[in-house]
């Protein structure tokens, strides 16, 4: 199973940027994207299902911000949006899918950089995803989490750490979460398969930064315990351009 995971930066510019052909070249069978930035019914969606997609959305109340959706060449068995709190689902944060006994979970986090306040709710979401994710493990114990988790885990998954120890994203209280995260159950995909690899999933639009590469790898591919077994690749496709973002493959074995 081929699973792409990206924020899209705004699906209707990620369009016309050629995301459509691209996806149709790379023939993914589940595509989860975050900021989609559009409700459904603003999108033409005629050439992606002439693809073979289904495709759920949970987009935020406020218009032209946030939002997910997932695309999939099967139809899920279910699909479930938000996560129980209306805070973050007036968001459209969260969106989950279930093929068969895999459950595909797409998640953007919240970001910090705006300021003290978004940076407490973004706190407070890491701390429910947390719980919520764990309990979910019970009921659907082969489960991948992706999404962009807007945090650099190591020193290894930012250009600049020393630079950006005080910045949102980089902070201890955020890297220390995803160690816990990544402690109870959770295996990165990524860093499981390329332990040493230095690979960045998003670039500022600032300083050429994207051609300097001097990234963050915000992007991740979490997989509960069943599944780290059957890991069998697992990229950032830095070469791909409709976004700030990169998408994420994450391929496992069926």
């Amino acid at each position: 199973m081929k699973i792409i995971s990206y924020n899209v930066n705004g699906i209707r510019a990620a369009i016309k940027k050629g995301f459509v052909e691209w996806m149709e070249a790379g023939q993914f069978d589940v595509i989860c994207l975050q900021e989609t930035k559009a409700n459904r019914e603003q999108v033409d969606m005629e050439a992606i299902e002439a693809l073979g997609y289904q495709h759920h959305w949970f987009s935020a109340q406020k218009k032209g911000y946030s939002g997910v959706a997932i695309f999939s060449k099967t139809a899920p068995d279910k699909v479930v949006t938000g996560c129980g709190v209306e805070e973050y689902d007036y968001e459209g944060r969260v969106i989950r899918a279930d093929f068969g006994d895999l459950t595909i979970v797409n998640i953007y986090f919240p970001s910090g950089t705006a300021g003290d306040v978004r940076q407490e709710v973004k706190y407070r979401f890491l701390n429910h995803v947390f719980e919520w994710a764990d309990e979910l493990r019970k009921e659907r114990p082969n489960l991948v989490i992706v999404g962009d988790y807007n945090i650099a885990h190591t020193e290894m998954d930012i250009h600049n750490p020393k630079g950006n120890k005080k910045n949102s994203g980089f902070l201890p209280e955020e890297r220390e979460w995803m160690t816990k995260w990544f402690d109870n159950g959770f295996t990165d995909a990524f860093r499981h398969l390329n332990p040493e690899q230095v690979q960045y999933s998003w670039w500022s639009y600032r300083a050429n930064a994207r051609n300097n590469n001097k990234g963050w790898r915000i992007d991740y591919q979490s997989v509960s315990e069943p599944l780290k077994d059957k890991l069998k690749n697992c990229q950032q496709l830095t070469e791909v351009k409709h976004s700030d973002h990169c998408p994420v493959f994450l391929e496992l074995e069926k």
